[in-house]
Order: structure tokens, then C-alpha cells, then sequence
């Protein structure tokens, strides 16, 4: 079998009339061939082209899975795959702390039947207490967003198995680089492709992947409520994913010296980051080989002067690019929620969540040292 790095370049590749470089395959529709179900009909809404098929064999092959598929969104894969999974009536467990879109969402849900219960990742003897008869999905992040909290995942795993609930992990933060969930017995993994995956900031997409039959189950999702990807923005996501090995461990090297640094620094009151040793969550990271780009840190004084003051990060919501971003959550991701709910799980103003890119890592301590003063 090939190593990653050989599947992210050549995985899914065609080469037609002898093109290094696939075309984009740009058209809507495709002539019939007797399809013999709706699945079957060539149309870019069913994500069949030529372009996401290719797409989707990559994905699959990095993820170690049977199936994936492309959406035009990471929460359009986080919503068609929980709509597909949950029915009226069923409940959910989900990560305290989770991006901040995945938790509007599920308060939406409610709406139409279908609720979920916080719990603490890091706490199995809780679990139990939050279980329902009509509990069927386990929801969780590998890093959680933005609080990097890691759970306790072979515990997640077990507890799963326990009570025959489907387990859905977020895996953006790491990539398949750092952590293969599939591989580890999650039944889906699903990744915002907009950030890590892709890695330039110049596209907006979603994946997922699992067995054949559950992936079939979301497709079947995807096609009514249209989230599927566009031609131009496959392209870029495989071209993207082409270089994932060389820009991820940069970036996570370049994040545990950047901890390093603000952890000793007196205008820092708290840094985040799994890959510290001294992090709470450091003891659950032992199934990734990696802990990311992602960092977060609490001021002890405010936070807007800091972000006016750094000249490398670009202050701007998103992340997993190849540019340094650093952004305030509670006025990003977290804006929607109750100001004094934000502050009792720990988004507060002064907390600033950095995504580190590929810049020399001297010139982002340095513009860190003197924009904290």
C-alpha cells in the first residue's frame, strides 16, 4: 500500500490525453447511460462528475476509509451528516465546547426533534448519566475549537460500542496527517476541507468519510439539500491536499515553540495547547502523531491592543492556512452565543485563538514579543 504522502499526491489522479494536470470538468450534466437508480444519473448536484469522483477516491484513500465525499462547506458535511444519521425523536451527545456554527446548529435541531446533551469529553463517568434510550450519534472534535480540548477518544470509542451509537468526529484540526480516526474504529470523520486540507485560504469545503453504506446514507442527504462541491473548488482542494505533509508538521512545529514562548510570557495568563507537555490534555494525545497549527491563549489585560500591534498574523477568522491568522472567538465563531454563557466555558474577550502557518518561526516570536511589549 502507499505511504500518505504518495496517496495525497497521486490518489484519484487521471491523466487524459496525457495531461500531468486533470482538467475541470466544468459541465452540469452528463449524457445518459441507463442509470438504473436517481444515484446513478450524472449530475453535479449528486456529486458524480468527473471531478468530485476523483476527489472522493483521494479523500478515501488519506482517510483509510471504504467511501467519502466532497461538500460545499465543513458545515454543510457536519448538518447532511447529522441529518442523515438522526431521525425525529433521537437524541445526541456532543463535546462541551465545540465550534461555535456545529452548536447553533444542534440548537436548531431541536426544532424539528432531534436534541443533544453536552458532556465533558475528558469524563467518561459522566456519560453514562446524559445516556437515552433514543440516544444514537456521539459528536466530538479531536481538538476542540476553541478551547483545544482533547477527549478522552478510546473511551469514546468504547462507550459507543457499549451502546451501539454511531461516533462522528471533527478532525479538523489535525488533518489525516496527525490523527486517522477511521482507522481507529470512528465510524465518520469530518473535516472543514476550507482549512488544512485545501491550506490556502482560497476556497470553502467540506468532506467526509466512512464505510460505503453509511457514506451512501449521507449522499443520499447531500442530493436533496444540494451542498455538493463545485468543479473549480475539487480542483483547488486537490491541489491543496498535494502538499498537506510538507505544510502541516511546519506548522505544528512552529505552534509548540510559539506555546512555548507565550507560556512564559508575564502578559499571558493561560496557553492552550495539547502539545505542551504541561497542558491538561497533553495525556489523551497519544493516538495522533502530531497536535496541529492550533494554538489558544487568555491575556491578563486586553486583547485588542495585541492584535493591532502584530504585523505577521492577519487578524481574520478561519485557519489551516498558509498565512499566520490570529482572531478573538467571542467576536467570530462564538459571537451568537450568550455573553455570559461564552464567559463561563471560557471564551472571553481576552482570549485569542492563533492559527500558525508557514512563515519562519523567528519572525512570528519575534512580532509576537514585541506586540505583547
Amino acid at each position: 500500500m502507499s505511504k500518505l504522502p504518495t496517496l495525497l499526491v497521486h490518489a484519484g489522479a487521471e491523466h487524459p490525453q496525457g495531461a500531468v494536470v486533470g482538467p475541470i470538468h466544468r459541465s452540469a450534466n452528463y449524457l445518459q447511460d441507463g442509470a438504473a437508480t436517481y444515484a446513478g444519473v450524472r449530475y453535479l448536484r449528486l456529486s458524480n462528475s468527473p471531478q468530485q469522483r476523483a476527489l472522493h477516491v483521494k479523500l478515501a484513500a488519506i482517510e483509510g476509509a471504504e467511501s467519502a465525499l466532497s461538500f460545499a462547506s465543513g458545515m454543510a458535511a457536519i448538518s447532511t451528516s447529522l441529518l442523515a444519521l438522526l431521525s425525529k425523536g433521537q437524541h445526541l451527545l456532543i463535546q462541551r465546547n465545540v465550534y461555535g456554527g456545529t452548536r447553533t446548529f444542534l440548537e436548531d435541531l431541536q426544532r424539528w426533534g432531534i436534541e443533544h446533551t453536552e458532556v465533558d469529553a475528558t469524563q467518561p463517568e459522566t456519560w453514562p448519566s446524559a445516556l437515552r434510550p433514543e440516544t444514537a450519534v456521539f459528536y466530538v472534535e479531536a481538538v476542540s475549537n476553541p478551547l483545544m480540548e482533547v477527549p478522552d477518544l478510546p473511551a469514546v470509542l468504547a462507550f459507543c460500542r457499549e451502546h451501539d451509537l454511531r461516533s462522528v468526529i471533527d478532525n479538523t484540526f489535525l488533518s489525516p496527517l496527525q490523527f486517522r480516526p477511521i482507522e481507529h474504529g470512528f465510524d465518520l470523520v469530518a473535516h472543514s476541507a476550507t482549512k488544512y486540507l485545501a491550506g490556502h485560504s482560497d476556497l470553502v469545503a467540506g468532506s467526509i468519510a466512512g464505510s460505503a453504506a453509511l457514506v451512501q446514507r449521507v449522499l443520499r442527504q447531500q442530493s436533496h439539500l444540494g451542498g455538493s462541491l463545485d468543479p473549480e473548488a475539487c480542483y483547488l482542494l486537490d491541489r491543496g491536499l498535494k502538499t498537506l505533509h510538507l505544510r502541516v508538521p511546519w506548522q505544528a512545529a512552529s505552534a509548540l515553540r510559539l506555546a512555548r514562548f507565550l507560556s512564559s510570557h508575564p502578559a499571558v495568563e493561560r496557553v492552550r495547547y495539547p502539545g505542551l507537555e504541561g497542558d491538561p490534555n497533553h495525556p489523551r494525545t497519544r493516538l495522533f502523531s502530531g497536535c496541529g497549527g492550533m494554538l489558544s491563549f487568555s491575556l491578563r489585560g486586553s486583547a485588542e491592543g495585541l492584535l493591532s500591534r502584530l504585523r505577521v498574523p492577519l487578524n481574520a477568522a478561519s485557519l489551516g492556512g498558509v498565512e499566520s491568522l490570529v482572531v478573538r472567538p467571542a467576536r467570530s465563531s462564538h459571537l451568537g452565543m450568550d455573553p455570559a454563557e461564552r464567559d463561563r466555558i471560557g471564551i472571553t474577550d481576552r482570549l485569542v485563538r492563533v492559527s500558525v502557518g508557514v512563515e519562519d518561526p523567528d519572525d512570528l516570536l519575534a512580532d509576537f514579543e514585541q506586540a505583547l511589549g
